[in-house]
């Protein structure tokens, strides 16, 4: 696959810090996503977000959604486009400079400009891919907490075109955690995934699944199941 960025054009800016909404590649590489990619024509389109290990599809939380994911869907009929610190990453680039190769993470970031920004410049970027793939898709899921649902809110206040969010509102609130950093809880918690579960079922108007929980020490102590 030929590099969205070759090597003697890239930035000797690091991808490390918390400026990487505005570095130049990652500036560059969402800008040839929203003009050039050609995305695929598919059933589903489900957004998930960004993970800390690279490349995404390998993190244990995408192996979590993509459980999931294809213990519902066939292959063919999906389209994964991760969102997040990385911009806008069809999962088909995710082993693409520079998404496989900055490590700032956005949910970490305190400093309130940066968190602005972030919201602005991500929410304009989804909704021109959106727009720009507003064909491409019968049904949209974008599974998100936190800064990524409102910069998805955001750009679905931009653009005429129906995705639906989840986990739902009510499931949020009954997961609130206000004495933790990250008082959302986690992606991976049983109810927000079945709600991520029921969201894909019902697009393809396939039986409601129901996520269960089973102990395994070999997989980040948890794994998933589905009956």
């Amino acid at each position: 696959m030929k590099p969205i960025i070759p090597e003697d054009e890239r930035s000797s800016e690091p991808l490390d810090t918390e400026r990487i909404i505005y570095h130049p590649d990652m500036v560059k590489a969402n800008e040839w996503i929203l003009s050039e990619y050609e995305a695929p024509f598919r059933e589903l389109c489900i957004f998930v977000p960004c993970a800390k290990r690279k490349p995404y599809h390998e993190s244990p939380s995408h192996k979590k959604f993509d459980r999931i994911i294809f213990g519902a869907a066939k292959p063919e009929d999906v389209h994964i486009v991760t969102f997040g610190t990385c911009g806008v990453a069809p999962r088909e680039l995710d082993t693409q400079y520079p998404f496989m190769h900055y490590s700032f993470m956005m949910g970490k970031c305190n400093v309130t400009q940066i968190k602005r920004d972030f919201i602005k410049i991500e929410s304009e970027r989804l909704a021109s891919y959106l727009e720009k793939t507003r064909d491409n898709y019968r049904h949209r899921i974008a599974y998100c907490i936190g800064d990524f649902r409102t910069a998805m809110e955001k750009a679905l206040e931009m653009v005429d075109v129906k995705v639906e969010v989840v986990p739902k509102e009510s499931t949020i609130q009954s997961m609130l955690q206000p004495e933790k950093s990250f008082i959302y809880n986690s992606l991976s918690s049983k109810e927000y995934l079945q709600d991520f579960s029921d969201a894909i079922t019902e697009a393809l108007k396939l039986p409601r699944r129901r996520v269960g929980l089973r102990e395994d020490l070999s997989v980040d102590d948890t794994d998933w199941y589905l009956l």
